[in-house]
């Protein structure tokens, strides 16, 4: 068990170090997007399956409620949270739409969408990635191996450099928090 722990918590350490200024470079990236969005009273998109859902929800909370500071609310929304919504339309359009028909209805030029995808090749990321770019809304990815299909359908990807689901997912949380903290 010892050996277990040991390993996760120094590959993360590993994959954290070796990759310090490409997190870092995302973070600002992703920070001066945020700013601009809010700044123009627009709304910020989180999109994700699984786990990344979870990420999804934990954002959007910071932002609207609160990271670190007492402050006006931001205008953030996860697409995971509205069980109706996402059984309706996975029931009447397919589970590939669950995202896309939800950011059409909800969207506009300006707002942000920021999708998670461990793999990348999740269908309805890369379709919420294509409604995106069909409204002129600005999109950012955070995925993990080697991108798959989602890395070239947003304006913007970082890719953490692993195969590891948990450790991308601990990357993506990490970029989360301190673009979070840099918004405040």
């Amino acid at each position: 068990m010892n050996k277990i722990i040991k390993n996760h918590i120094f590959g993360h350490l590993k994959l954290i170090k070796d990759n310090h200024r490409d997190i870092s470079n995302c973070i600002e990236k992703i920070t001066k997007e945020i700013k601009k969005t809010f700044k123009n009273k627009k709304t910020i998109f989180f999109a994700g399956n699984g786990g990344s859902a979870a990420e999804c929800e934990h954002i959007a909370g910071e932002l609207v409620g609160r990271y670190k500071k007492n402050r006006k609310p931001y205008k953030a929304i996860s697409l995971t949270t509205d069980t109706s919504v996402i059984t309706c339309i996975a029931n009447d359009f397919g589970y590939d739409k669950i995202f896309a028909r939800q950011l059409q209805g909800l969207g506009q030029k300006g707002d942000l969408l920021i999708a998670f995808s461990t793999s990348g090749n999740s269908k309805n990321i890369a379709n919420v990635l294509k409604m995106a770019k069909n409204l002129n809304i600005k999109s950012i990815c955070l995925l993990g191996n080697k991108g798959g299909l989602c890395k070239n359908l947003s304006n913007y990807s970082y890719i953490v450099p692993s195969n590891s689901t948990a450790n991308i997912q601990e990357v993506h949380h990490l970029i989360g928090h301190i673009f979070c903290s840099l918004v405040e």
